[in-house]
C-alpha cells in the first residue's frame, strides 16, 4: 500500500468568484478540480476530495476517478471543516498526509512527488512545506501521522496553519520552481492573469 494520502479540500463556497465556481473553471479542457485530482492520483497515493455534498455539481467533475469523495455538511464554518472530515477518512497505515489546495493549477504530480521524497528522507517525522523559489511559504504541506490528531481538531479558516506553527521546530521547507507553490486562483482577476500567462490552458 502507498503510505501517503492526499487531501484536496473542495468544500468551500467560492464566494469571491460568484456566480462562477472556480473549481469548475476549465483548464486544459477539464474542470480544475478534476485536473487537480488527476495530478494527485498520478502519485499513487490515496486521494480524498472534500465536497459540500455528494450531489454538489463538483462531484460530477470528479466522477469516475478513484478518489474518495468526502461530504462536509458544515463546510460553511471554514476550511478546517474539510480538514477535520478528510483526516477522519485517511486510510489506516498512512505515514503522511498531503494537503493540496484545489485552486492551485501549477502544482504538478512531480512537485508532490518531490515533496514526498523529502518527507521520506526524514523518515516521515517532519512536516514539509512547499515554497516559492524565493522562499515564500506556500502549498502543498505534508503532515506526518502524529499530527493527524491535531488536524482533527482544527477550527475556522486557518486550516492547518496552527498545526504547522506548533511544529515549526521540525518543519522542512522545499522550494518549487517559480511561483507555483504560491499561485492560487480564487478571483476573476487572478484567473484572467493566469490565463494570459498560460495561453491555451
Amino acid at each position: 500500500m502507498n503510505p501517503h494520502a492526499i487531501l484536496i479540500p473542495a468544500a468551500g463556497a467560492s464566494h469571491r468568484m460568484a456566480p462562477r465556481d472556480k473549481l469548475l473553471e476549465l483548464v486544459d479542457g477539464i474542470p480544475l478540480l478534476r485536473r487537480q485530482a488527476l495530478r494527485a492520483l498520478e502519485t499513487g497515493a490515496a486521494v480524498l476530495v472534500t465536497l459540500p455534498a455528494l450531489d454538489h455539481p463538483r462531484a460530477a467533475a470528479v466522477e469516475g476517478l478513484s478518489a474518495r469523495l468526502v461530504p462536509v455538511p458544515d463546510a460553511a464554518t471554514g476550511m478546517a471543516a474539510s480538514i477535520r472530515r478528510g483526516v477522519a477518512c485517511v486510510p489506516p497505515g498512512v505515514r503522511g498526509l498531503v494537503i493540496l489546495p484545489a485552486d492551485m493549477p501549477d502544482i504538478a504530480a512531480r512537485d508532490i512527488a518531490a515533496l514526498l521524497d523529502h518527507f521520506e528522507a526524514e523518515d516521515a517525522r517532519v512536516l514539509v512545506q512547499a515554497t516559492g523559489d524565493d522562499g515564500t511559504p506556500g502549498h502543498p504541506v505534508i503532515f506526518p501521522a502524529d499530527c493527524f490528531a491535531a488536524l482533527a481538531q482544527v477550527a475556522g479558516d486557518a486550516g492547518g496553519r496552527a498545526v504547522v506553527q506548533a511544529n515549526r521546530h521540525r518543519l522542512v521547507r522545499v522550494p518549487l520552481a517559480g511561483p507555483r507553490a504560491l499561485t492560487d486562483l480564487d478571483t476573476p482577476a487572478a484567473w484572467s492573469s493566469w490565463r494570459a500567462a498560460n495561453p491555451g490552458s
